[in-house]
């Protein structure tokens, strides 16, 4: 099966979708002109001042020097001495040892979150005092109107292997499954591994050796003793540990062996793509392609479409079904409809069919949404247990597919399925979309810098084809206004690069989604 990365750079926002045979496996996009430079990434590292503890709720606030303070809970504060932490797993019976899953950055805390649940119960105000100093790594970036989540277990990522400096531990990725090769795996890592510190192989350290392992392992190693040494300089609170860029993120960790191809539309990000593969993925040689076509490389992918039907309420199926998802702050509910499909045969096999249908589509969009928390599929009612199993069992099969973790309930009596999907980062769209000022905020629009970037992708189409001088620019007055300002250094080279004259007029009664682009004839 052909996975393809494909890379496109619009103005200063990167997006990346990951792709097998045409169907979106994950979808990022990073907007650095939407927030500050210094935005709070998973993975980074500040040295923060404790500004209220909440013995109540077992947490505390942390200044971290962003706008939001963090927030720290008890089970990520805890740092257990070397003593309790092999005192722990000695106490612990084989089931309640935790098993190491495929470790990326956002799901760094999991093991040290599963170890601490067997630790006494501890206080939060017996760990943290208000003006303390602590070192803190984000574990999850800021969702909604809520700050970044961090911890105190301190984990570093490479490409292969993971370093902790807290938590006495070898483990090898669940991913992993072949018994000789995971055995091997941990006596390198063993022999790696200094006392009282923990190492993790990833994924993608199957098959290789001792030398480049270590190699990992060491630079890992510096990169904790300058976190050390800054930390000692930088007064509280303030950054000291940046994680990789965007797309060095993307390359470190989204991409495999599986990959075949990664496609970029820029110069620039093919040959930071080329600098970053060369030296931590050298089986990616010679799989790097510069796109040149006319048509926008989303929409040559289909890439561009899916992201529309990623922010739409209604998701049409092709049986002519339907689903319907709604996000709230508390959950997301996901409706399944027969709508115009009424089947050949019974009514209970028609049920199925969109079921099963609607399973497929909806494991889809969580990972294209990137949804998460409590998350409740309704299900068209279904009176044979048969079916209702096939339907909950299709569920998981579909879900298998996804790097998030997720929990899945059987179907209820009411026809209902009860999940939870781990939340790394915010939707899809919360990310491309605002709150309706049309409708009071019980729907969503594009954002004015999305219309932008979508306006700047159609503008460039138009003028490669366009004859005469002028092209005339017709936009809400918000996004006018914006390329008429923030954007204006896009607009004035394109035109000095196509040799034309763009005009821009706002249009107090289009809708902020729409525009109109005209070329001049002649």
């Amino acid at each position: 099966m052909a996975k393809e990365l494909i890379i496109n750079q619009t103005l200063s926002e990167q997006r990346v979708g990951l792709i097998e045979n045409g169907e979106i496996l994950d979808l990022l996009i990073d907007r650095p002109g939407d927030e500050r430079d210094d935005r709070p990434f998973v993975g980074n590292i500040y040295k923060g001042k404790v500004i209220r503890v909440l013995p109540g709720m077992q947490s505390a606030f942390i200044d971290i020097g962003l706008e939001k303070a963090a927030f720290l809970y008890v089970d990520d504060a805890y740092i257990p001495s070397i003593e309790e932490q092999r005192e722990m797993i000695k106490n612990r019976t084989k089931e309640e040892r935790p098993e190491v899953g495929n470790v990326i950055p956002d799901e760094m805390s999991t093991f040290t979150e599963s170890v601490l649940k067997l630790r006494k119960d501890i206080s939060i105000d017996s760990i943290l005092k208000e003006g303390k100093e602590v070192i803190v790594q984000v574990a999850k970036e800021p969702l909604g109107t809520k700050g970044p989540r961090v911890t105190r277990h301190i984990t570093l990522a490479g490409r292969h292997v993971v370093f902790m400096p807290f938590i006495e531990h070898t483990g090898v990725s669940r991913r992993i499954q072949e018994e000789a090769e995971r055995a091997r795996l941990k006596e390198i890592l063993d022999s790696i591994r200094p006392e009282g510190k923990g190492i993790i192989a990833r994924t993608v350290a199957e098959g290789q050796s001792y030398k480049l392992l270590k190699s990992d392992f060491n630079m890992l190693v510096k990169i904790w003793k300058e976190v050390l040494r800054k930390a000692g300089k930088v007064k509280a609170p303030g950054l000291i540990y940046q994680d990789l860029t965007f797309i060095q993120r993307v390359l470190r960790d989204i991409t495999d062996e599986d990959v075949d191809t990664i496609v970029v539309d820029t110069k620039h990000t093919y040959n930071q793509v080329e600098k970053f593969t060369s030296k931590f993925l050298p089986t990616m040689k010679g799989k790097i392609k510069l796109y040149n076509d006319d048509t926008p490389i989303f929409e040559y992918y289909g890439i561009e479409l899916e992201i529309e039907r990623g922010i739409s309420n209604k998701i049409y199926l092709k049986s002519g079904g339907s689903i319907n998802v709604d996000q709230t702050e508390a959950l997301v509910s996901i409706d399944v409809n027969t709508g115009k499909f009424v089947g050949k045969k019974t009514p209970e096999e028609t049920i199925l069919k969109t079921n099963l249908e609607a399973v497929k589509e909806i494991a889809y969009q969580l990972r294209l949404r990137n949804c998460g928390g409590i998350i409740i599929i309704d299900f068209i009612d279904m009176e044979k247990e048969e079916h209702r199993n096939s339907v909950y069992q299709a569920l998981l099969e579909a879900l298998k597919k996804d790097r998030s973790k997720t929990n899945v309930l059987p179907i209820s009596a009411l026809g209902l399925i009860e999940m939870t999907r781990k939340r790394t980062r915010e939707t899809l769209p919360r990310i491309l979309c605002n709150s309706c000022p049309y409708c009071e905020g019980t729907g969503r629009v594009k954002s004015p810098t999305t219309v932008c970037y979508d306006l700047i992708r159609e503008l460039i189409k138009v003028v490669k084809k366009a004859k005469g001088q002028k092209i005339y620019v017709y936009a809400h007055p918000e996004v006018s206004a914006q390329l008429s300002g923030k954007e204006l250094d896009i607009i004035e080279t394109l035109e000095e690069q196509y040799s034309k004259t763009f005009i821009i007029r706002a249009e107090n009664n289009y809708h902020i989604e729409q525009y109109d682009i005209y070329a001049q004839e002649f």
